[in-house]
């Protein structure tokens, strides 16, 4: 079916970090002509402008004063993702360690959530094709009524051997450590825990390459698409 007479399709994936799932949702998007948004970009953005900004990350309170004043803007085509803060570029200040650091805990905040939550459903309704939308909560929270949900999971080990290829000569395991210490994080927050749908499809990535997880999302999306 050509994409032009495809209905529009709006695909969540989910998964904690180092799962293949920024990867995969690009790719998955420019083949199928979807558009793109990485949720966690956004969440890095409003901690980058917090820290920059001398917001207070151990004070939830003064996170949560601050949470409605940073414009953030996603670009959506997956070959070449953007975002921008108050009309900076901020693709690659939201990756330091700093930023990395310091996510879940702004992360965490309620306001921030919904404020954050509030821009991912506009962007996502107004995809005049589609999107893959990857991130934590957004089959559970964001989008729940997306037409397919998609649980991306891998062991530990596999995921701390693509994050420390990732950094270039980080240690494996402290990658690992670091990132079950996120996954804790993130799982056990009060607000949108990382958490799978109950209707998501899960694929276990771990003993898969990228191009064999690719192909499986695009089948899952073309079955769901035929069936609409």
């Amino acid at each position: 079916m050509e994409n032009g007479a495809a209905k529009p399709v709006i695909v969540a994936i989910d998964g904690p970090s180092g799962t293949g799932k920024s990867s995969t949702s690009k790719a998955v998007a420019a083949q199928l002509g979807l558009s793109y948004l990485d949720t966690g970009a956004q969440y890095r953005a409003i901690t980058w402008w917090m820290v920059t900004n001398g917001i207070d990350i151990d004070d939830p309170h003064a996170i949560a004063a601050a949470a409605g004043k940073p414009e953030i803007i996603s670009g959506t085509d997956p070959t070449n993702p953007t975002i921008t803060v108050d009309g900076t570029d901020a693709a690659a200040p939201i990756r330091t360690q700093e930023v990395t650091s310091k996510v879940s805990a702004v992360s965490a905040v309620p306001e921030v959530r919904a404020r954050i939550t509030e821009l991912q459903r506009s962007i996502a309704a107004s995809a005049p094709d589609g999107i893959v939308v990857e991130g934590r909560d957004i089959g559970t929270t964001v989008l729940p009524d997306a037409d397919l949900k998609i649980f991306l999971t891998a062991s530990p080990e596999a995921r701390a051997a693509r994050r420390s290829g990732e950094l270039k000569g980080a240690d494996v395991n402290a990658t690992r450590e670091a990132l079950i210490k996120r996954d804790a994080a993130d799982s056990s927050r009060k607000t949108s825990p990382l958490a799978k749908a109950d209707d998501a499809v899960e694929v276990d990535t771990t003993a898969l390459t990228l191009a064999q997880v690719i192909e499986c999302v695009v089948t899952l999306i073309e079955e769901k698409r035929a069936d609409k």
